[in-house]
């Protein structure tokens, strides 16, 4: 017995350490690898997370930060609309953080201030901007916070407007992804962020055009070279990087191929043991690995009619409405998924009684897929009135006073044929008769 059972336990341990040799774990864990602490791969047009690494614990996002201020600027600001370069705008930037070499009193449009904001990462153009929108920096900081919140961030809090490190200024990978994809929607940040190169003119108070710029996002310069350190990636749009010693090498990266764009955080990120970029590599791995596995399905376009459905207390002839789609449903499936048997959750409002009016949110349809949701509001295609009893009497009278004159006209004109076809006989009979008199008095 005591043999049975060391033979039994031999067994187990061997197999112990022969499974796990074909055991194979979710692709989060094989199928990509990441040198950085805090990453996510998401899919622009539907939010889809396809990737997600310790990605909802806030760390200092650097100037990433700088994304919320362009998206504010651009939400509240004209191009063309000038601002000032104030005292404090430059001297409260600490030494050693980038700057656009403003001066005091220097005045630039918004386009300029947004193109040292986001190519070079101009902490100073930062600061003109807030006061120039806000009043000041503590009250641009609050809005900031605001549509943060509007864009669905649970875990961000900003104390100045370009990612100063600071103990309370903090955000997460997630909430980054959503900014840098709202950001994304708007095609003046799209163009200025795939932007390599920027030079400012002279101005009122700087009297050259020396002031010359380059990005800070390798994704996006191209390098002919043949080395493991060319971090130009073909398919990257844009967005924006960020550095101080505390938050490590961070970027919010996007990438567009086939029509399909996706976005990539890293934060926190440092060199690798062979001394190259974990923030680039992680980046170039992960859009790589979402163009080679996955692809966008348009599911339901936007105005489409879903279905007719009939309101009980309308009026009579006016009880069948439309349910239009409002917005178009995208999915996301790997390249082996099958749309076959992917159907709908449609709810639709439990008191759904007349009057409704046009484009009125009625509903919604729901897919779910691989416990992401895609989502569409159902809006009326049409007004449609209440029943009303004496509009509705009415109403069948007028239909039967119409019938009944068709019936009539019907009647009236059959009677008319019909005298008409007896008066054609009649003529044909004297017709005869005379024919036939004349033959015989010929005769």
């Amino acid at each position: 017995m005591k043999n049975k059972r060391s033979l039994i336990y031999l067994i187990v341990f061997i197999l112990s350490f022969v499974f796990p040799m074909f055991y194979t774990t979710s692709f989060a864990d094989t199928e990509i690898t990441t040198y950085s602490p805090h990453c996510i791969l998401m899919e622009a047009s539907t939010g889809k997370i396809i990737y997600e690494k310790d990605a909802y614990t806030p760390v200092p996002p650097a100037s990433t930060t700088k994304i919320m201020t362009a998206i504010l600027t651009l939400e509240n600001c004209k191009l063309t609309d000038t601002a000032t370069v104030s005292h404090e705008a430059i001297f409260t930037v600490p030494v050693g953080y980038s700057h656009a070499y403003l001066v005091e009193g220097e005045v630039l449009t918004i386009e300029q201030l947004l193109h040292v904001l986001l190519i070079p990462s101009a902490n100073d153009a930062a600061n003109v901007l807030a006061e120039h929108i806000a009043g000041s920096i503590s009250s641009f900081t609050t809005m900031m916070n605001t549509k943060a919140l509007e864009l669905g961030c649970k875990n961000t809090n900003f104390v100045n407007t370009n990612g100063i490190q600071s103990e309370k200024h903090y955000t997460t990978a997630y909430d980054l992804a959503l900014m840098g994809r709202y950001a994304m929607q708007n095609e003046t940040f799209r163009q200025i962020v795939s932007t390599t190169k920027y030079t400012l003119p002279a101005t009122n108070k700087y009297l050259e055009s020396n002031r010359y710029f380059k990005t800070t996002n390798e994704l996006i310069i191209k390098d002919d070279r043949d080395s493991v350190d060319n971090y130009y990636y073909e398919y990257a749009t844009g967005i924006k990087t960020g550095y101080t010693v505390a938050a490590g090498d961070c970027i919010v990266a996007s990438a567009k191929k086939d029509d399909i764009e996706y976005i990539v955080v890293i934060l926190g990120s440092q060199r690798t043991e062979n001394g190259l970029s974990g923030r680039y590599l992680d980046c170039k791995n992960l859009f790589n690995f979402a163009f080679d596995n996955y692809k966008t399905y348009t599911i339901n376009e936007k105005n489409a009619v879903l279905k007719q459905v009939k309101i009980s207390d309308a009026s009579l002839f006016d009880n069948n409405l439309d349910l239009i789609l409002q917005d178009k449903i995208t999915l996301l499936l790997k390249n082996d998924s099958s749309t076959s048997n992917i159907t709908p959750n449609v709810e639709i409002t439990s008191d759904l009684k007349a009057p409704i009016s046009k484009n009125s949110v009625i509903g919604t349809i729901t897919y779910e897929i691989d416990g992401n949701q895609y989502t569409s509001n159902l809006l009326a295609g049409r007004d449609v009135s209440k029943s009303n009893t004496t509009t509705t009497f009415l109403t069948i009278i007028s239909i039967l006073f119409v019938l009944f004159l068709l019936y009539k006209l019907i009647k009236t004109n059959n009677k008319r044929k019909k005298k008409n076809t007896k008066s054609k006989k009649r003529n044909s009979k004297n017709n005869k008769t005379t024919k036939q008199r004349d033959n015989y008095l010929y005769w």
